[in-house]
């Protein structure tokens, strides 16, 4: 078999700003689903099971369907209607967030749920309202509990960006298919994209493991 280093040279460039692209796909999704996610968490926590209804629905309907449909689903049905037109880069960043912030929200419900309540309840009985319990008592232990839950999750997110290609988001896997479609090659390009995965997912759990220590 011969293995051709000139056309992943070639492709090197345009490999590298989809890289790029990928991890600013990634970050600014997890972010954005981390904030919606905490919202959401807050609002499967209500005491009224009419208030939790629709945010129960949502972590349902995001965890139970494939993200490959729900790229397709925002890409054509939700995105047209708001920006007039499709758009890739638009897609990425509202598909991928809306994704994350039902997995967010389940890490901050658990993250929450976790503390024992009587730390709450002795937190009121000092003088401190309930948000300030939560803000300054329970969040704090449990954010660090958190960790490596939302590690974890920006992980799955990277690599799921690859099926961001479906809409031709130009990102790691858009390039590599592209560079398949014009050699009719398969190494060079699936390969080369496998490595990027491994070194941007492994770099990730080193990093990871280095802010657990730390905590």
């Amino acid at each position: 078999m011969d293995f051709r280093l000139d056309i992943i040279i070639q492709y090197f460039p345009v490999l590298l700003k989809g890289t790029l692209l990928t991890i600013g796909i990634s970050v600014v999704s997890i972010l954005f689903g981390s904030i919606l996610g905490l919202g959401i968490g807050f609002g499967k926590m209500a005491p009224k099971w009419y208030f939790r209804w629709p945010f129960h629905s949502y972590i349902n309907f995001f965890r139970g369907t494939p993200l490959y449909v729900q790229i397709l689903i925002v890409h054509f049905g939700v995105i047209p209607p708001i920006y007039g037109k499709t758009n890739a880069l638009i897609t990425a960043f509202v598909a991928l967030s809306l994704n994350s912030a039902a997995y967010s929200a389940e890490i901050f419900r658990a993250g929450i749920q976790s503390i024992d309540l009587g730390q709450r309840e002795a937190a009121i009985s000092l003088g401190m309202t309930k948000w300030q319990a939560m803000r300054f008592i329970i969040l704090p232990q449990a954010i660090k509990r958190m960790v490596p839950a939302f590690g974890n999750e920006f992980i799955v997110l990277v690599k799921d960006s690859s099926l961001l290609a479906l809409v031709a988001a130009p990102e790691i896997m858009y390039w590599s298919n592209t560079m398949k479609g014009q050699y009719l090659r398969i190494w060079e390009p699936y390969l080369t994209a496998a490595l990027i995965y491994f070194i941007l997912t492994y770099s990730l759990s080193k990093l990871l493991s280095y802010v657990e220590r730390g905590l």
